[in-house]
C-alpha cells in the first residue's frame, strides 16, 4: 500500500466512523436492544472499503468529502445489513465477523434480522434526507435508484441467492463471475456510482470509465477474498477461514487453482487501471486502491 493511500485510508476510516456514529440511532433510544445491535454491527470494525471508494471517486472528480458523507454511510449501512443476514443460521451460519461475535450470536437471531432490516431502510432515508448532501433532488432520486438496484434481486441479494443455489455445484468461469458481479460487485459499483451521481455536470465518458473500473475491482475483490479463504487464517481475516471450502461453495481457486486465481486478480487490476486512463493524478488513489485490493492480507 502506498503511503498516500495509507494516509487517506486512515482519514476515510476516521471520517466515516464519525459519520456513521452520528447517523445511527442512540443505543438508549427505544427499542434499545435493536438500536444497540445496529450500533454493535456497524461501529468499530471493517475495512470501510466501500465508503473509501466513494471518497476516492469524489477526489478524482473534485467533490468535497463532506458532500459524500451521506452516500458513504448509506452504502456502508447496506453492506453491514448484508453481512448480518449472510451470517445467519439460514444463510452461512457463521459465528465470527470483523473479529467479534456475529450479531445473532451477540444478541439473538430475531434481533439480528431486524437490525439488518433497519440498517437497510436507514440507508435510503439518508439518501433522501441527509442535510450534509448538496445533491439536487433529481440527483438524490438517481442515487436511491442506483443503490436499490445494486442491493436487490438484480444485484447483491440476487447474487446471494445464486450463491446459495450453487453450493455443491461446479460453476464455469462466466457463471462464477456473474454470481460475483451481483453478490459482491454490485455494491462496490454503487459505491463509485453514488459519487459520480453527486456531480451534476460529470462528463458521461468519465462516469462510464469509473463504472467499468468499479466492475473490475468488484471482481478482483472477490477473487482475492477467495484466495485469502485458502491461504490466510481466522485471526488475520476476522472471520472463519476456510468456510467457503468447507461448505463446498464455488470459488476462483477451486475453478482456476491458486496460481490461476492470482493471475485473474492481476488481470482485473490491469483492466481497472486501463479504465482510469482518461484521468490524471487526481485518480491516483483509485489506482493505488485497485492494487491494494489484490495485495491485501485480510
Amino acid at each position: 500500500m502506498s503511503n498516500a493511500l495509507k494516509e487517506y485510508l486512515v482519514y476515510c476510516q476516521s471520517r466515516v466512523e464519525k459519520a456513521l456514529e452520528e447517523r445511527l440511532p442512540s443505543g438508549q433510544l427505544l427499542p434499545q436492544k435493536l438500536h444497540q445491535a445496529m450500533r454493535y454491527s456497524v461501529l468499530d470494525g471493517g475495512k470501510r472499503m466501500r465508503p473509501m471508494l466513494t471518497y476516492c471517486t469524489g477526489m478524482a472528480l473534485g467533490i468535497a468529502p463532506e458532500v459524500l458523507d451521506g452516500p458513504a454511510c448509506a452504502v456502508e449501512f447496506i453492506h453491514v445489513y448484508s453481512l448480518i443476514h449472510d451470517d445467519l443460521p439460514a444463510m452461512d451460519d457463521d459465528d465470527l465477523r470483523r473479529g467479534k461475535a456475529t450479531c445473532h450470536v451477540a444478541f439473538d437471531e430475531a434481533t439480528a434480522i431486524l437490525a439488518g432490516d433497519a440498517l437497510q431502510t436507514l440507508a435510503f432515508e439518508i439518501l433522501a434526507h441527509d442535510p450534509s448532501m448538496t445533491t439536487t433532488p433529481e440527483g438524490r432520486l438517481k442515487m436511491i435508484i442506483a443503490l436499490a438496484k445494486a442491493s436487490g434481486s438484480q444485484g447483491m441479494v440476487g447474487g446471494q441467492a445464486i450463491d446459495l443455489q450453487s453450493v455443491g455445484t461446479r460453476l464455469n468461469l462466466p457463471e462464477l463471475e456473474n454470481m460475483h458481479i451481483h453478490k459482491t460487485g454490485a455494491l462496490i459499483r454503487a459505491s463509485v456510482n453514488l459519487a459520480t451521481l453527486a456531480k451534476a455536470d460529470i462528463d458521461p465518458v468519465a462516469a462510464t470509465k469509473l463504472d467499468h473500473y468499479a466492475k473490475c475491482i468488484g471482481l478482483s475483490f472477490q477473487v482475492k477474498d477467495d484466495i485469502l479463504d485458502e491461504e490466510s487464517d481466522t485471526a488475520t481475516l476476522g472471520k472463519t477461514q476456510g468456510k467457503d471450502k468447507d461448505n463446498d461453495k464455488p470459488t476462483y481457486p477451486a475453478l482456476l487453482g491458486l496460481a490461476g486465481a492470482k493471475q485473474k486478480a492481476q488481470e482485473l487490476h490491469e483492466k481497472a487501471l486501463d479504465s482510469l486512463s482518461v484521468f490524471g493524478k487526481e485518480a491516483d488513489l483509485l489506482r493505488d486502491l485497485s492494487l491494494y485490493i489484490i495485495q491485501r492480507t485480510h
